[in-house]
């Protein structure tokens, strides 16, 4: 064989090697593919591993990703129904599960994010818009909270380290907000997976009337402390004046009693001496009348009696001293 028929052979081989090499493809597992002619999808998407074959040159291959994505948007703020600013952080998850549709409307995986993010951004800012704080931030509404058993009665009583009660909380929040986004990325050939908050942040112009409101919070609880120990402390010292005056009148009566008791024992006692015999009477009768001489008459007592009067029977024997 010359050159001559060699040189055609070799001509001919390296353009059916070169055309079998553009009309062959792979599919590995981890993708999916669209054939396109001229722009336009031909056939069913190709979603099984091996090797392929297309028309060369004409057609193109297009792989598209089958695995779990990832998206992770970017932190924006946002009015919660408090009217209270937060800076929200989302991530979601999602995958490609119809090619061709995906491939129509999104061509690549930078439309697809793009397109996640107005959607999931939106659907986040009218949920949130819809709730409070305390809804976004509890993970759920039957969560107890860890009490501190070293509180005092008090602070027992103000109900302190108690939760705010809440109707749904962060896992229902999230469950809205992916089911309404769900059903609209549906339309672009994704199966939107799972979303999540990463981060929840006040926004730095409402933290001043945050702290504001949280100093106020503590200083009402400050007020109903000290007016509860005002009124404890009252009553205290009520219970001390009462409980004063009852000693005082109980040990008054006590005192009477006895005292009553002792001057009737007394009494009885004269009564048993002095009644033994006139003579006895007569003399009980003169140390009473001496006793009572010392209680009314003074160094400089006048008195003015009659001569019929029993304190004066025992003056007028009396003799004058002679000096």
């Amino acid at each position: 064989m010359n050159k001559l028929t060699l040189i055609p052979i070799a001509i001919v081989s390296a353009v059916g090697i070169f055309v079998l090499n553009n009309a062959l493809y792979t599919v590995n597992e981890v993708e999916q593919v669209i054939v396109t002619q001229f722009g336009k999808p031909v056939g069913e998407p190709i979603v099984e591993a091996g090797l392929k074959i297309k028309m060369p040159f004409i057609q193109e291959v297009n792989p598209i990703e089958k695995r779990v994505l990832e998206w992770d948007g970017n932190p924006s703020d946002m009015p919660t129904k408090d009217k209270l600013y937060i800076s929200v952080d989302l991530f979601a998850r999602w995958r490609i599960t119809d090619p061709l549709q995906y491939f129509l409307r999104l061509r690549d995986e930078r439309s697809a994010q793009s397109r996640l993010d107005d959607i999931l951004g939106s659907e986040t800012r009218n949920a949130v818009a819809k709730h409070e704080l305390i809804e976004i931030i509890r993970t759920s509404k039957d969560r107890l909270p860890q009490r501190d058993e070293s509180l005092t009665d008090a602070e027992k009583r103000l109900d302190m380290g108690s939760l705010v009660p809440i109707q749904k909380g962060r896992k229902v929040v999230e469950n809205e907000i992916f089911k309404s986004a769900a059903e609209k990325v549906k339309v672009f050939g994704i199966e939107l997976l799972d979303i999540r908050f990463k981060r929840i942040n006040y926004n730095a112009s409402v933290r001043p009337k945050i702290y504001d409101r949280m100093i106020s919070e503590r200083r009402q609880i400050a007020e109903r402390f000290l007016s509860e120990g005002n009124g404890e402390a009252a009553r205290i010292r009520g219970n001390r004046v009462r409980d004063l005056n009852k000693i005082q009148s109980e040990a008054y009566q006590e005192v009477e009693e006895i005292r009553g008791e002792a001057d009737a024992l007394a009494a009885d006692i004269y009564s048993k001496a002095y009644n033994q015999s006139k003579a006895s009477a007569e003399f009980y009768e003169f140390t009473r009348t001496m006793a009572a001489y010392q209680s009314i008459v003074g160094s400089e007592t006048t008195l003015i009696m009659s001569t019929n009067s029993d304190l004066f029977k025992y003056l007028k024997g009396i003799k004058p001293s002679q000096r």
